[in-house]
């Protein structure tokens, strides 16, 4: 067994999931600071992580770094392999021991966007099998929004697009990750959140999730 999974863990690991522009940033800061006013030791954290791998892949999804020579973007199996040693790196320097601190760590973003994202052009099983290393969250929300409600948030904020934010590849997606939640829901505890509310209402529907999960005896 790795030590991952050797790992004490007294406090909560939840995860924000969904497509690019469900707002899963804005709720986890919003979220974080929702519980620290109810006393609560936080860490918010991200994937990909800002570690050696999560910085490359950042160089990989904005175009800044493919194969040799320009012969085009990394293949989707180096991309899912390089998530998933992310994802242990991650573990490993920041989730892992803020849990073992007996804080909350939330994290925007975890294998279920393995699954959806690298899962649409990739075999799902075989994505989740290269993250077998990966710790269950206690709970992962997924802020649901329909594919065109986040491709208007996404040109309403800006910036360079990224690999996957084409309007195609994120109605993809979409689908992968309902197979995706039908993979995993056996095994983590998934709540579907309706992100097509105002920003406040995610958020009380998400901690009204999370209280719950706080209240509940280990």
């Amino acid at each position: 067994m790795s030590a991952a999974k050797k790992a004490v863990r007294k406090g909560r690991f939840i995860v924000l999931e969904g497509l690019d522009g469900a707002g899963t940033t804005t709720q986890v800061e919003r979220l974080a600071a929702v519980l620290r006013a109810e006393g609560h030791a936080v860490l918010t954290t991200r994937e990909p992580s800002d570690g050696p791998v999560g910085t490359m892949i950042r160089q990989a999804l904005t175009g800044r770094l493919g194969l040799p020579g320009g012969a085009g973007p990394l293949s989707p199996e180096t991309l899912a392999l390089l998530f998933a040693a992310d994802r242990t790196d991650h573990l490993t320097a920041r989730v892992l021991p803020a849990l073992a601190e007996g804080k909350v760590v939330l994290c925007d973003r975890y294998v279920l966007s393995s699954l959806a994202y690298q899962g649409a052009s990739l075999p799902m099983q075989w994505v989740d099998a290269v993250n077998a290393c990966a710790v269950s969250p206690d709970l992962t929300l997924f802020v649901g929004v329909a594919p065109e409600v986040a491709a208007r948030r996404r040109a309403a904020r800006g910036g360079a697009p990224e690999l996957f934010e084409a309007d195609e590849a994120q109605r993809r997606i979409a689908k992968q990750y309902v197979a995706a939640i039908k993979l995993r829901e056996k095994r983590e505890r998934i709540v579907h959140i309706d992100g097509e509310q105002g920003i406040e209402a995610v958020t009380d529907a998400s901690m009204k999730e999370i209280r719950k999960l706080l209240g509940r005896k280990r």
